[in-house]
């Protein structure tokens, strides 16, 4: 299967059996307390692992705790799919519309616009109160240590896990669930605000909600346009994977934002070319036509194969 092939039908196998499980704004929460089980799960196994391996035993078993919490989630999910496929019509998690460029081009672009974002929101950071030490030694243990642990969970299972879950079920949900009147969905930009806002809040802290929040607004406006799960997921991935990659330079690890290490003058005009750059990548998107005015997940018709 070509990674960016063009195709009405194509999905990730492995992602494929969840395409009718299409939850609305009752479904998201029902996500969220899977979620939340998932996560005294994980706090369980952690515990357990810890108990048998006491050096770097933290590591390894937030390594295993973490996709163990969203597997209650997508057991739930597949359950409900499974159950609606003979009978509703799906809708593809993952999808490949790309306008008048290539998928390379749109996920270059994509990355570019990533790490303009996140350079940009370095100006709100900056004026966030100083973290709880707890919190801080919280985050700085996902960045420091054994640096494969740390890029497995930080840049491969986040965006997977994460982007399946926040544009994957969340968004596609909400932008296509079945109404008692049988419309379909949410209005676009209210299905982007709010999984943007329920990406934000299983973050679970204002120093990464806020930043996750406008960064959730930029992925989901490419998920709504694509439809592309690849690209999201791609997206996350540059994100975290920067902010791994930074903290392993020396004299940077307790660098918090640009601003502590740049000029004032010189990060107000990059942030300005990167705010015009993401300006122009978001309109090249709107250029993108849609499918269906509740953006560009395919359409399944019941009894439909997914090929690739």
């Amino acid at each position: 299967m070509s990674f960016f092939k063009k195709s009405k039908s194509q999905n990730f196998d492995v992602f494929s059996g969840y395409a009718w499980h299409v939850p609305g704004v009752g479904g998201m929460f029902s996500l969220l307390g899977w979620l939340l089980l998932g996560a005294l799960l994980g706090n369980i196994v952690s515990a357990v692992f810890m108990l048998f391996m006491k050096d770097g035993g933290m590591e390894y078993a937030e390594m295993i705790a973490y996709p163990v919490m969203f597997i209650p989630a997508m057991i739930a999910s597949k359950h409900i799919s499974q159950r609606n496929m003979m009978f509703d019509n799906g809708y593809a998690i993952d999808s490949s519309h790309f306008g008048r460029f290539s998928g390379w081009i749109v996920a270059l672009l994509c990355m570019v616009a990533t790490i303009g974002a996140g350079f940009c929101m370095d100006a709100v950071n900056a004026q966030m109160p100083d973290m709880p030490e707890w919190l801080e030694e919280a985050l700085n243990s996902m960045t420091q240590g054994t640096f494969w642990v740390n890029l497995l969970c930080v840049s491969i299972f986040a965006p997977i896990f994460e982007e399946w879950l926040c544009r994957g079920m969340v968004l596609r949900g909400l932008l296509n669930f079945q109404k008692p009147d049988g419309t379909r969905g949410l209005k676009p930009v209210w299905a982007i605000v709010i999984s943007a806002a329920f990406f934000a809040v299983i973050h679970l802290n204002p120093w990464q909600a806020i930043p996750a929040f406008v960064l959730g607004l930029l992925f989901g406006y490419v998920y709504y346009k694509t439809g592309s799960l690849k690209l999201t997921m791609l997206m996350h991935c540059t994100n975290n994977t920067c902010a791994l990659l930074l903290s392993q330079f020396s004299g940077l690890e307790d660098v918090e934002n640009w601003l502590d290490i740049m000029p004032t003058g010189a990060y107000v005009a990059l942030s300005v070319l990167f705010a015009l750059f993401i300006v122009w990548f978001c309109l090249e998107l709107k250029k993108i036509s849609l499918e269906r005015p509740q953006g560009n997940c395919d359409e399944i018709q019941v009894g439909e194969e997914i090929t690739d």
